[in-house]
C-alpha cells in the first residue's frame, strides 16, 4: 500500500498571520517565514507527516493490490472528504472505474455500496497496486490547538536559527514540549 498527494493543500497558516504571531513588521523576512511555515506544516502533514493525518484540503490516492476480504477499506489520513474515484485492474487487465453510486464514504471507511461487493481486480501479487482510491482528506476549519503548534513552531525556528547555541557551553535547542502536547490529541497512529 501507498499513499500519494495528488493535490497538495494550500497552505493552513497565512504568511499574514504568521507575521502577526511573530509580531513582524516589513517586507523583508516574508520569504523566511513563508519558508518557516511550510517546514512547520510539511513536519507534521500528510503521508510524510508526523501527526499521520491530512490537515489542508488535499487529495490522496492510495494503491492495495487487491480490494481485501472485510468488506470494507479504511482510508489514511483522516479526516477523509469525499471519495474522488476508484479505479481497478479487472481478470482482462482492463482498467476499470466505478460509478460513484457503487460505493460509499462514512467517515473514513470507503465500502461497497449497500448489497453490492467489491469487485475482483487481477491479482499481481502483493506489490501489484491493482486498486487505485483517490480522495480528499483534511480540514476545512484548522482545530485550534493545531493551529497554535504550528504557530509556536515558526516562532521557535524564527528565534532560534541554528539547531544550537554555542558559548561557554553548548547546548541543543528543543521544540517545545507545548507542541507536542497541543498535537498529541490528533495524532494517529499507523
Amino acid at each position: 500500500m501507498r499513499v500519494f498527494v495528488v493535490t497538495p493543500p494550500e497552505p493552513v497558516i497565512s504568511l499574514a498571520e504568521a507575521k502577526d504571531h511573530l509580531r513582524v513588521d516589513g517586507l523583508d523576512e516574508d520569504a523566511l517565514i513563508s519558508g518557516y511555515v511550510a517546514a512547520a506544516c510539511a513536519h507534521i502533514d500528510g503521508p510524510d507527516g508526523w501527526l499521520g493525518r491530512a490537515l489542508g484540503v488535499q487529495t490522496l490516492e492510495i494503491r492495495y493490490p487487491a480490494f481485501g476480504t472485510c468488506g470494507w477499506l479504511l482510508l489514511p489520513f483522516p479526516p477523509a472528504i469525499e471519495a474522488v474515484s476508484v479505479e481497478y485492474v479487472d481478470s482482462n487487465g482492463a482498467e476499470v472505474t466505478l460509478d460513484d453510486g457503487q460505493y460509499e464514504l462514512s467517515g473514513n471507511m470507503l465500502r461497497p455500496a449497500w448489497s453490492t461487493s467489491w469487485p475482483t481486480a487481477a491479482w499481481r501479487g502483493a506489490a501489484g497496486e491493482t486498486v487505485r482510491i483517490r480522495w480528499s482528506a483534511g480540514y476545512e476549519t484548522l482545530p485550534a490547538p493545531i493551529r497554535a503548534a504550528i504557530l509556536l513552531m515558526v516562532g521557535d525556528l524564527y528565534a532560534h536559527r541554528e539547531t544550537a547555541v554555542t558559548g561557554i557551553g553548548a547546548a541543543r535547542i528543543p521544540m517545545s514540549m507545548t507542541i507536542e502536547n497541543l498535537l498529541s490529541p490528533f495524532r494517529v497512529f499507523a
